[in-house]
C-alpha cells in the first residue's frame, strides 16, 4: 500500500513539478539498506542521487530477511540531501529510532556526505496499533506537497510537525477512493483493448495452425 501511494504521488502529483529532484524510495529498497552491511553494493539498483535534493524512505522495524512480511511498525525518514539532515517521523515514537538511524547512516555512505539525524518528537502520534502505515503515507504526502514543492528556493522550510493532525480514518477512505478509481480505469482500458482486438480478429475466431509440410509432401 505504501509503495502504491508513492507511485500515485509520483505520477499524479510530483510529475507536475518536472524540475523537482525528489526521490520516493520504495519500502523494499529501504529494507535492503537496513539489512545490507555494504550499502555501496546496492548502488546499481538505486536511483542516481547526484542531483537529488530530498529522499523519502519508509522505515520498517524488521531486521530479519528470512521472515516474509516481517516487522510490526512503519515510520518515515526524510533525507534533506541539500541540508545534510535526516528527519525521522515516528507515530509511535521512539519505536523505530534505531532502524531509522541505521538507514540514515547507510544512505549517507551512498551520498558520500554525513547526515545529521533528527528524531522529531513532535511528530503526530497514532492512538491505536494499526495506523502506522497510513501515517507514513499521509505525512509523506503533506511534506511533499505542502512543504517541499510549494517552497521557493530561497525559503527556509520548517520540517516540524508540531500542531499537525493526521486524520487516519478519512485518509484511509481517500486512499481507497484512489484505488477504486484506478481499478475502474483499468477495467475500462482492458474493455476497450479487448473490443479492438475482437474487431481486428473478427474474420477468424480459430487460432492459426502450423502446417505439416511432411504430410503435404
Amino acid at each position: 500500500m505504501i509503495a502504491f501511494w508513492q507511485e500515485y504521488l509520483e505520477h499524479e502529483k510530483l510529475s507536475e513539478y518536472p524540475k523537482a529532484n525528489i526521490v520516493l524510495l520504495r519500502p523494499s529498497m529501504a529494507f535492503l539498506l537496513l539489512n545490507t552491511k555494504d550499502p555501496l553494493s546496492l548502488k546499481s539498483a538505486l536511483p542516481n542521487f547526484e542531483k537529488t535534493t530530498h529522499i523519502f524512505l519508509p522505515i520498517n522495524d524488521c531486521r530479519s530477511v528470512d521472515i516474509a512480511e516481517g516487522g510490526s511498525h512503519w515510520s518515515l525518514l526524510l533525507v534533506s540531501v541539500i541540508d545534510g539532515v535526516a528527519f525521522h517521523y515516528d507515530s509511535l515514537s521512539p519505536s523505530n529510532v534505531s532502524e531509522a538511524k541505521l538507514v540514515a547512516y547507510r544512505i549517507s555512505i551512498l551520498l558520500g556526505k554525513p547526515l545529521k539525524f533528527i528524531n522529531l518528537e513532535d511528530s503526530p502520534q497514532q492512538d491505536n496499533s494499526s495506523d502506522c502505515g497510513v501515517y507514513v503515507c499521509l505525512l509523506m504526502q503533506h511534506l511533499l506537497m505542502s512543504r517541499l514543492l510549494r517552497a521557493h528556493a530561497q525559503d527556509k522550510i520548517s520540517m516540524s510537525m508540531r500542531g499537525k493532525e493526521v486524520d487516519a480514518y478519512n485518509g484511509r477512505k481517500e486512499m481507497l477512493r484512489v484505488i477504486e478509481s484506478r481499478r475502474k480505469e483499468g477495467e475500462r482500458r482492458r474493455s476497450r483493448s479487448q473490443s479492438r482486438d475482437g474487431k481486428a480478429g473478427s474474420k477468424s475466431k480459430s487460432p492459426p495452425r502450423i502446417g505439416d509440410e511432411q504430410n503435404e509432401k
